[in-house]
């Protein structure tokens, strides 16, 4: 299926055009579906003592939760193909929100069970997202969409670790019981999901030019019929399932994750349900950039090597995540089990985002069966590593070691993934062109550098930028140890405020502060931390009992001066050595002060 009309670029901030409405609408959809999926997960301390449940039990319901999905996916690529991505959100979303508010009638075990199983059906929507953004934008920025969508999509999976226990001590707030608080939430989730569903169906459009339906009429697109056989197509090809077993290597890792991270902190780090949550979800929160990371680097690696290029860069990051894992798995201390998690985190949605920035160039008369069944094994990974954490035998510091070697092991997969020279010379092609159109639209822009010769032209901003970036993520782990500390500052009588101010401190500095020093989004980072850090200033104005939100042994001086320099990053952006430059989402040019052309 050849598409008119796609993107050149991703203009981040616009919803003017089809192409980025989509986009916005693909990402936040897969969001909410990913938090009402995992939604439960936080909560699962509460519904294990209500409910009774046994590790293995839990275990059970962990794999139901991801085991339908697989059907699901296959069979919600097939109906991409037929009626279109928009329509195939919309039927998903507000039917995937039934069993997501139904959880709540559980009284059991087994109709703990069957409501998890038929939650797991919402996590087909990643499928939606990555075909819409890829019938969106064109080859030369296609990974980096369909990487950002997702990843974004995913970061739903660590907001919901946060968030979902706020809205638990909500109902406890208002006078409802545990059994109840947890219930409440899941209703919430689902609500959300099934209004979503419908916003889809009015702002989006199947493709660039209009709807499949349109499309059709108009002898624009292929029928159903001539269709027909895409995806036997698709099925019979070894790579879709090379990118099968690869991506359970990485997705499917993710999600079990997801599943056990608050419990492992729990069990392992004697943290309380609050601080559990707030660390596992900094697993899932590393995907406001990383999985964009991967899929961008990617689109980098085939102005080189070509499709090849990509399946290099694929092979790169999944064998560090395996590397990187398995060093996770051997932490025992917090202060160092955070950083290397986040470390791990990084690569296994950068191998997410690589996986999927190949998936396009497949089959293109079959890309919502492709990334349908590529999209399935991220379950089938998440089943297969459920059956080794439900085990009473191994533990789960065991169980993620023998997870690091076989994703170390896959990353050899990637050699089965080979394109014949016509697609390589077809896509260079279409590459080319789209660079050439892109190049006309930023005609009156100056000419980027590139990241390593960018060094020599880098700005002070550039290097004050990474600085408190590095700076602020080592001081929200540094929150995460010690959050008693950071509540007690914050002062009594708050009741719920204060956990969730507390975990917005937390937060901001750790996910703004490594988007300050990737570059990535640098304005909103920086706008998010000087909030923080206003209210740092006005707690050092008003005085506290014994110390700031930066620490007892920082004065007021340097809290401002912080304060100071967040204010200049969300003035001035980043410079040319950054993600935002390099990404075009930068559209502020430097003044030109001597009135030159």
């Amino acid at each position: 299926m050849e598409v008119q009309n796609k993107a050149t670029s991703i203009t981040l901030f616009s919803l003017k055009t089809r192409q980025m409405r989509a986009f916005h609408m693909s990402w936040f959809s897969f969001f909410l579906c990913f938090f009402a999926w995992f939604g439960i997960a936080p909560l699962m301390a509460v519904v294990r003592e209500e409910l009774s449940l046994t590790k293995a039990q839990i275990g059970n319901t962990i794999i139901a939760s991801v085991a339908i999905t697989i059907v699901a996916r296959l069979f919600i690529g097939w109906l991409c193909d037929r009626i279109g991505p928009r329509l195939s959100y919309t039927i998903l979303l507000m039917c995937g929100s039934i069993p997501v508010m139904c959880i709540g009638l559980s009284t059991s075990y087994e109709t703990f069970l069957l409501f998890r199983l038929g939650i797991g059906v919402i996590g087909a929507s990643f499928v939606i997202t990555q075909y819409h953004t890829s019938v969106m934008f064109a080859p030369n920025c296609v990974g980096t969409a369909n990487a950002t969508s997702a990843g974004w999509g995913n970061l739903g999976g660590g907001v919901t670790q946060m968030v979902m226990p706020l809205v638990f001590g909500v109902f406890l707030a208002l006078g409802y019981s545990d059994a109840v608080g947890w219930r409440g939430a899941m209703v919430v989730a689902g609500a959300v999901c099934f209004l979503t569903g419908i916003a889809y169906f009015f702002l989006t459009t199947d493709l660039p030019n209009g709807n499949f339906k349109e499309l059709r009429e108009k002898g624009q697109l292929p029928s159903v019929a001539k269709n027909k056989g895409a995806f036997l197509s698709a099925v019979k090809d070894h790579r879709v399932w090379a990118l099968f077993l690869i991506y359970a290597a990485c997705f499917g890792i993710e999600l079990t994750i997801n599943n056990i991270a608050a419990l492992y902190y729990m069990d392992y780090f004697d943290l309380g349900i609050k601080t559990a949550g707030l660390v596992a979800g900094l697993f899932g929160l590393m995907n406001i950039f990383a999985r964009t990371l991967g899929g961008f680097i990617s689109d980098k690696f085939v102005q080189r090597g070509g499709l090849r290029g990509r399946v290099k860069w694929l092979f790169i990051a999944l064998a560090i995540e395996g590397v990187a894992l398995m060093f996770f798995s051997q932490m025992r201390v917090l202060a160092l089990a955070i950083p290397s998690m986040i470390v791990f985190s990084l690569f296994v949605q950068m191998s997410e985002g690589a996986t999927y920035s190949i998936v396009p160039f497949i089959n293109k008369r079959a890309l919502g069966a492709v990334a349908g069944i590529v999209g399935a094994g991220g379950n089938m990974g998440a089943v297969a590593a459920g059956f080794l954490m439900r085990s009473e035998a191994i533990t789960y510091p065991q169980a993620l070691l023998i997870l690091g070697v076989l994703v170390l092991g896959c990353s050899s997969l990637t050699l089965l993934v080979r394109f014949d020279r016509e697609t390589e010379e077809t896509v260079a092609r279409e590459h080319a062109v789209a660079m050439a159109k892109r190049r006309e639209t930023m005609a009156d822009r100056p000419p980027l550098t590139e990241l390593i010769p960018g060094l020599k032209h880098v700005r002070p901003m550039d290097a004050l930028r990474i600085y408190l970036g590095i700076a602020l993520v080592l001081k929200g782990i540094y929150f995460i140890t010690n959050m008693s500390e950071l509540e007690l500052t914050l002062g009594a009588g708050m009741g719920q405020g204060q956990t969730m101010i507390a975990w917005s401190v937390v937060f901001a500095h750790i996910v703004g502060g490594a988007s300050l020093a990737l570059g990535f989004v640098s304005r909103v980072a920086a706008g998010a931390n000087a909030v923080i850090l206003a209210g740092a200033v006005v707690v050092h104005l008003i005085g506290t009992a014994d110390s700031s939100l930066l620490g007892g042994n920082l004065s007021f001086q340097f809290t401002f001066f912080v304060f100071f320099s967040l204010l200049l990053l969300v003035w001035r952006g980043s410079g040319p050595l950054s993600l935002d430059h390099l990404m075009r989402l930068d559209e502020d040019r430097e003044p030109d002060l001597f009135g030159k052309a």
